[in-house]
C-alpha cells in the first residue's frame, strides 16, 4: 500500500503528495503538513462511496484525482447541493449529478399536519417504539428489502438509506414503530432521535399492504408522539422521483429546507 501519487506544487509553492494510506484512506501532505484526507466506503449494495476533506480547492483535486486513479468505477459521492464550492469541486472530478433529495422540515403539530384524526385501517394496529420484537421487525425488514431488490433496486434509494446483508440483524428495535396485522408486521416507520431534531430514517410498507392509509397512519403516530414529548419539527429527506413520498409529506405542511446531490463518475 501507501502508494505516491505524483508531486506538484501546492497552495504555498511547496510540493504536494497525496499518498493512499490504505484501501479506504488518503491523505494529503505539503510542507510536512496534512492538509487534506480522502476516504472511500463500499455500502452493502456495492456502490463505492468516496469523500474528501479540504480547505482548498486544489487540494481537493488532487486527492480526488487520486481516489479516482486508484478506485474501480463508478465511485459515488454525496453532496448539499446549497454547498455550490463542493459540487463544482465534484464536477472538475468528473462527477456528474444523478439524483436530487430534497430535506423537509416536518411538523409534529396534530393542528398543522391534520394527522390528529387518523387512525389505522381496521384489524392493523400501530406498536410504539420499545414495544416492538426484533424477529418480525426482522422479518419484515427482510421482505421490504426483497422488494425493493425486485423494484426500483437499492441504487435508487436515498444514498442515506442503506440496505442490509441478507438476514441481517435490525440492530436498534427502539428506533421503530411497526403496524401489525393478524400477529405480523406489515410496514414500519424508523426515526432517529438526534439531539438536534429527530430524522425520519425510513418509512415502508409491504407491497400488498400498500394504498391502504397504513404510512400515513405510521407518521400520525410517530409524528404525533413527538409533539407530546415536545419536539417541534422533524427532518426527512425524500428522493425527487419519489412522487408519491414527496405529496405525503407535503400534504401534511412539510415544506422544503435544503437538497442533497448524489453525483457519480463512471
Amino acid at each position: 500500500m501507501n502508494p505516491v501519487h505524483s508531486s506538484v506544487p501546492g497552495t504555498d509553492g511547496h510540493p504536494l503528495v497525496v499518498t493512499r494510506l490504505s484501501d479506504t484512506q488518503w491523505h494529503a501532505v505539503e510542507d510536512d503538513r496534512v492538509v487534506g484526507h480522502g476516504d472511500a466506503a463500499r455500502r452493502p449494495d456495492g456502490r463505492l462511496f468516496v469523500s474528501v476533506d479540504a480547505w482548498h480547492g486544489a487540494v481537493f483535486d488532487h486527492i480526488a484525482a487520486a481516489m479516482a486513479a486508484d478506485l474501480p468505477a463508478p465511485l459515488h459521492a454525496v453532496t448539499d447541493e446549497a454547498d455550490h464550492e463542493t459540487t463544482t469541486a465534484w464536477q472538475r472530478a468528473g462527477f456528474t449529478p444523478v439524483r436530487r433529495e430534497w430535506g423537509h422540515l416536518v411538523p409534529t403539530d396534530p393542528q398543522v399536519t391534520g394527522l390528529g384524526t387518523v387512525r389505522p385501517p381496521a384489524g392493523v394496529t400501530i406498536v410504539p417504539a420499545g414495544e416492538v420484537e426484533e424477529g418480525p421487525l426482522r422479518a419484515l425488514d427482510a421482505v421490504i428489502s426483497a422488494e425493493v431488490e425486485a423494484g426500483i433496486g437499492w441504487p435508487a434509494m436515498p444514498a442515506q438509506v442503506l440496505p442490509r446483508p441478507a438476514c441481517s440483524t435490525v440492530l436498534d428495535p427502539s428506533k421503530y414503530a411497526v403496524a401489525r396485522q393478524d400477529g405480523r408486521y406489515v410496514g414500519l416507520l424508523r426515526i432517529a432521535p438526534l439531539l438536534r431534531q429527530p430524522r425520519i430514517g425510513l418509512l415502508a410498507v409491504r407491497a400488498d399492504h400498500q394504498r391502504r392509509g397504513i404510512a400515513r397512519a405510521l407518521l400520525a403516530h410517530a409524528l404525533g408522539t413527538l409533539h407530546r414529548n415536545g419536539t417541534a419539527t422533524a427532518w426527512a429527506e425524500v428522493a425527487e422521483s419519489n412522487t408519491a413520498a414527496t405529496a405525503l409529506f407535503e400534504g401534511i405542511g412539510a415544506r422544503r429546507a435544503g437538497a442533497t446531490l448524489e453525483l457519480v463518475r463512471h
